[in-house]
């Protein structure tokens, strides 16, 4: 592949980005799961709906509301300017645009997982006079692995593909915003560059497919000891 210095730092910022969205998303993606799994609580089809609300929404509104509420003039991004964390324009903002995006398939998949583990071995721990947490830790979190993984692997594929959002929010800059779908648009826009537009595109399916089979790996490892727990 003849790919230039420009591809190969947007390839690196993409996979930066999506470890940062898949790491940070996760615990809170675990929690919001059991939550809507495991919980009966006043407002509890409301969060549903707003978890999911960026997967009906068109990506350049939800760039827009985050440039919005995160950008210089916005309130949030005021405050946590004056912190010394820039978003807007900044590649901690992609990861954000990432971590939004990517959030409602990370809970989807885990909420199945945790919905999917009957209630009585819980209980049955229990009655035994175990806490809550250790319950959860000891019983419920290693039936749920692979649909943890499960939800990495998809919030990781959508912060590596992620475009509307991102691009809305911290621009298209090389070397800074530039993640690999915007590369790939850039490549589109320029006469002749349908060649390295292919390349990043192959590469693209490299990654994701990498990522696909590392799971898949992982999650039956997982399964194979539980089962044999």
């Amino acid at each position: 592949m003849n790919l230039d210095a420009a591809a190969w730092e947007a390839l690196r910022l993409s996979l930066w980005v999506g470890c940062w969205a898949t790491v940070l998303a996760m615990p809170l993606a675990l929690w919001v799961a059991w939550l809507l799994a495991r919980r009966d609580f006043w407002g509890k089809s409301a969060l549903n709906a707003l978890v999911h609300l960026p997967l009906v929404l068109p990506p350049v509104v939800t760039g827009y509301l985050l440039l919005m509420a995160f950008g210089r003039t916005g309130l949030l991004g005021q405050l946590l300017e004056s912190l010394g964390l820039r978003l807007a324009f900044h590649w901690t903002g992609a990861v954000l645009a990432a971590i939004v995006m990517g959030f409602p398939l990370m809970v989807r998949a885990m909420r199945l997982a945790i919905e999917a583990v009957d209630p009585k071995l819980e209980q049955a721990a229990a009655t035994l006079g175990a806490p809550r947490h250790a319950i959860f830790a000891r019983v419920t979190l290693p039936l749920i692995l692979p649909g943890i993984l499960a939800g990495s692997v998809m919030g990781f594929a959508k912060a590596m593909g992620e475009f509307g959002a991102t691009i809305t929010f911290v621009a298209n800059i090389p070397g800074q915003t530039q993640t690999l779908p915007s590369a790939i648009w850039s490549a589109l826009q320029i006469p002749g560059g349908e060649s390295q537009a292919v390349a990043m595109v192959f590469m693209a399916c490299v990654v994701a497919l990498g990522a696909v089979v590392l799971s898949e790996a992982l999650a039956r490892r997982v399964a194979a000891r539980i089962a044999g727990t």
